[in-house]
């Protein structure tokens, strides 16, 4: 992705499910680190350091689409999905990015985890992206 002389590193994620599992790889490590039955915290912070702060996400979903359908999109930063992962489930965190998912179980039940509105790809978003409107990234010149 890139504007003028701003480039971005880009990540597409797809999914035919409802949601992106982003963060399962670094749970171990985490929950290592901390002695936490389960860090996702942790595992969130692991996840965040090896992206930084010059990739974007391009979160791409299949799920109820018929065949001639183009799937819905949405863009976001590294930054964005990490804060968005840390307030899932009330702010218990999850390994998993949900698109629109109700939990029926446990102690997140009847809670729901939505992908942000304003993350639909756009001409908008993307202009947001590449001049850092409150995004986290550090969008920098071509090298």
């Amino acid at each position: 992705m890139a504007k003028n002389d701003r480039l971005l590193k880009v990540s597409v994620k797809g999914s035919q499910d409802g949601g992106w599992g982003l963060t399962q790889a670094y749970m171990k490590a985490a929950t290592k680190i901390s002695g936490k039955k389960a860090d996702y915290h942790g595992a969130i912070d692991l996840w965040l350091r090896r992206h930084g702060s010059k990739t974007v996400f391009c979160f791409v979903q299949f799920m109820g689409l018929k065949f001639d359908q183009l799937p819905r999109m949405y863009l976001a930063s590294a930054q964005e999905v990490a804060q968005k992962l840390r307030q899932a489930k009330n702010g218990q965190g999850d390994s998993v990015l949900n698109e629109n998912w109700t939990f029926v179980r446990g102690r997140s039940a009847g809670i729901t985890d939505k992908v942000p509105p304003n993350w639909s790809f756009s001409e908008q978003r993307i202009h947001e992206l590449l001049t850092d409107r409150g995004t986290g990234l550090a969008v920098g010149p071509r090298a």
